[in-house]
């Protein structure tokens, strides 16, 4: 009896101390799941580079494989450097713009918190600095690599590298800072959850820019009739659409920015199946479209529906059932289909059609929005899209322009046949390929 009141009498006296140290602790969970969500969407993103140079390499010719490999390495590096050095913080300038909501702040590294922080001196709303930075540079990397693609197998590699400065130093941050800053766009009410015209259409109005600066191939477009070009390696291009499809899950679920709730971890389960079902509608309806046009299945067509249905519901991966992320995807694999073609009739050179999959199908995946987003409108969608996508071609325009009159931007025709490798790099094609 004794030693059971004088239990009683202990607990009475630590249960509330320690409720009161458990009421004053700070939440920390936040900031703890939400920097793990940055960190891991980064590096499922980051994965995506591996995807890209897979599918580029896959899609141009054996002559031309450690160009696009290189291109698309360098990139990467310089997109880091860049961004670190200007984009981040012109990007998310805070307070402090140069120009409000136009303009972030100019050449100011990024700067990471300090070794060892302290609970009490971190942000535990959000997530530490150092996530936030590095999942953002993915999306930076993945616009430049965008670019790669559409130019592929006659342009020079310093040229487009200086273009890559440019576009991941100042074109990206600055677009992308008037939405996902803060800026006028944001104001607007205008809505782009994960990047389909931030990120994509953004990388489709530069290559394009630069499609048009520096012309098709040699013998692409010959008496009024396109002369196909075969891939070199078809199975390489696939595993790089299917590893792009991976990345996507850290690209789209990522960007929900929380993690700390069971409405937050539960949402981004959602943007997992909405993105994989958007992916998936958008193949098959690419499969059964070239098997109805063309009357057999097209696998370039099939794995760029993919992508297009992943680019499609990248703008609103959140709000739309199962059933709304398949019609959107389709649609995406639809414009894959008729814009590829439509391309050519044209005289638009796209070696492997990032201008339909990533330019239209941004466009379509941001425009339609509002049908479950009751929070965005028609009218600022499209006044987004237009504002961005007239700033970026303008000045991608502007870029390839100096650059052509400078540096030259495309190899002789010589080089050209040889091919990229070999006058560019001094490798000689792969003798498995010699003959593409």
């Amino acid at each position: 009896m004794i030693t059971r009141t004088l239990g009683y009498l202990i607990a009475a006296i630590l249960i509330p101390g320690m409720a009161l140290a458990q009421a004053s602790a700070p939440d920390i969970n936040p900031y703890v799941f939400t920097t793990l969500l940055f960190l891991v969407g980064g590096f499922l993103v980051f994965w995506m580079a591996a995807g890209f140079a897979m599918l580029e390499a896959g899609f141009v010719r054996s002559k031309n494989v450690s160009m696009q490999l290189t291109k698309n390495v360098s990139l990467f590096g310089i997109a880091a450097i860049m961004y670190w050095l200007i984009g981040f913080n012109l990007m998310y300038p805070g307070d402090a713009w140069t120009i409000p909501g136009w303009l972030g702040i100019l050449i100011s590294p990024t700067v990471l918190e300090p070794v060892g922080l302290a609970s009490a001196d971190a942000s535990l709303d959000y997530a530490s600095v150092g996530s936030d930075f590095f999942f953002q540079l993915m999306f930076c990397a993945t616009t430049a690599s965008i670019v790669s693609g559409t130019l592929a197998e006659r342009i020079k590699l310093w040229p487009f590298l200086f273009f890559v400065v440019v576009l991941t130093g100042l074109i990206y941050p600055i677009e992308a800072s008037w939405q996902w800053g803060g800026g006028w766009l944001s104001e607007a009410g205008f809505s782009d959850f994960a990047g389909s015209t931030l990120v994509h259409a953004v990388g489709g109005f530069a290559a394009l820019a630069g499609a048009i600066v520096l012309g098709p191939r040699l013998g692409k477009y010959k008496n009024g009739k396109v002369n196909p070009m075969p891939a070199s390696n078809l199975p390489l291009a696939t595993l790089g659409t299917l590893i792009l499809w991976l990345g996507w899950f850290g690209f789209n679920g990522g960007s929900q920015l929380a993690a700390g709730t069971v409405g937050d971890i539960t949402d981004v389960s959602r943007i997992f199946a909405n993105t994989n079902m958007a992916a998936a509608a958008g193949a098959v309806t690419a499969l059964i479209l070239t098997q109805i046009v063309y009357g057999k299945v097209d696998l370039t067509m099939v794995l760029n529906g993919a992508l297009a249905g992943l680019v499609s519901i990248t703008a609103e991966p959140l709000a739309p059932s199962l059933f709304g992320a398949l019609w959107i995807g389709a649609i995406g694999g639809l414009i894959v289909v008729v814009i590829v073609p439509l391309l050519d009739k044209v005289g638009i050179d796209d070696v492997v059609g990032a201008i339909p999959v990533h330019l239209v199908a941004g466009i379509w995946g941001t425009i339609i929005v509002p049908v479950y987003n009751s929070d965005a409108a028609f009218g600022t969608q499209a006044l987004g899209i237009l504002a961005i996508g007239a700033f970026t071609f303008l000045a991608s325009l502007l870029v390839w322009l100096v650059l052509k009159l400078t540096l030259g931007i495309r190899v002789s025709e010589e080089a050209e046949i040889t091919g990229l490798d070999i006058s560019e790099l001094g490798i000689e094609a792969y003798p498995e390929f010699s003959k593409s």
